[in-house]
């Protein structure tokens, strides 16, 4: 992922430069930037988290990422491990945008086990990696709170999945409060270490987020169908037991084992089904989980 060629620099007098963190506290003079920033990125939200994270708190992330990128919302987050990953997955599966803030230069990919993830980013034009550190920049560890400014000035919320006592998200959550943007939290099961930042979040005042809809609400974004949430038009000729499982895909992505305790039916019928909608145009497989096109 290095190429000098391959970005460019935004000052805070030009007019591309995000009209959202250009209204935050000192903001950086200088962006690098990879991709474009788009108009329709200032209704954007940040979905942060733990870098070890519950399979629970993975499955949230992505799911609020889908749900929200869907409905035309610009998912922020730090390609980080973890939450941050899920979060940019879920808004690249829905079709959506999504940008992805480092504590790097922009062409170094850090950690780089997201290096393919990153890649996907620019290479589906589905959204931008910024960063205020020049090229060449390495991962050191007071460059990641100063990231996280930028990733809750960047959003008109913040939401927190997981975060354990002493977490980079509850510094980026800190920086929205400053900001004087929102802050919602994920709340989770008393005693688990994950839990300790969202539920003290939601202790003092964040708002409790249990589903897309909070946040949207909140923000006074209007909640809309995206083309990948809608069950109608296409979907006509479909079997009933074919518009069932389209039906519910197309809310929300689910591996075979989950559709099948779900539907309770045999690994072999829901394999007949899902390679029917296939056939049909109607379903792809992403990242172990399907979802309509």
């Amino acid at each position: 992922m290095r190429g000098k060629e391959n970005f460019k620099i935004i000052k805070f007098t030009d007019k591309d430069y995000p009209f959202l963190l250009k209204e935050t506290v000192l903001p950086p003079q200088l962006l690098y930037v990879r991709g474009s920033i788009e108009p329709r990125d200032k209704n954007a939200v940040a979905i942060v988290g733990a870098r070890i994270a519950t399979s629970e708190g993975l499955k949230n992330a992505y799911e609020l990422a889908f749900q929200l990128a869907g409905a035309g919302v610009t998912i922020v987050s730090g390609l980080a491990q973890g939450i941050d990953t899920e979060a940019h997955k879920g808004a690249l599966d829905a079709g959506g945008r999504t940008i992805a803030v480092l504590g790097t230069g922009v062409d170094v990919i850090y950690p780089t086990s997201n290096i393919k993830l990153a890649k996907r980013i620019l290479d589906e034009d589905c959204g931008v990696i910024i960063s205020e550190f020049s090229p060449g920049t390495p991962a050191l560890p007071h460059h990641f709170p100063q990231r996280n400014r930028i990733i809750s000035g960047l959003s008109l919320g913040t939401v927190v999945v997981e975060a354990r006592e002493k977490s980079g998200a509850l510094i980026t959550a800190n920086f929205a409060l400053e900001q004087n943007r929102d802050v919602f939290a994920v709340p989770g099961p008393i005693g688990r270490p994950t839990s300790y930042g969202p539920n003290r979040l939601i202790k003092e005042g964040a708002k409790i987020v249990t589903d897309a809809r909070d946040i949207m609400e909140e923000l006074g974004f209007k909640i809309v169908t995206s083309d990948k949430q809608q069950v109608t038009g296409r979907f006509d000729n479909l079997a009933e037991d074919e518009l069932k499982i389209a039906t519910i895909l197309a809310n929300e992505p689910k591996t075979a084992e989950e559709l099948i305790q779900e539907n309770k039916i045999t690994a072999s019928q829901m394999n007949i089904l899902i390679s029917m909608l296939e056939i049909k145009g109607i379903i792809r497989k992403v990242g172990g989980k399907y979802t309509v096109k």
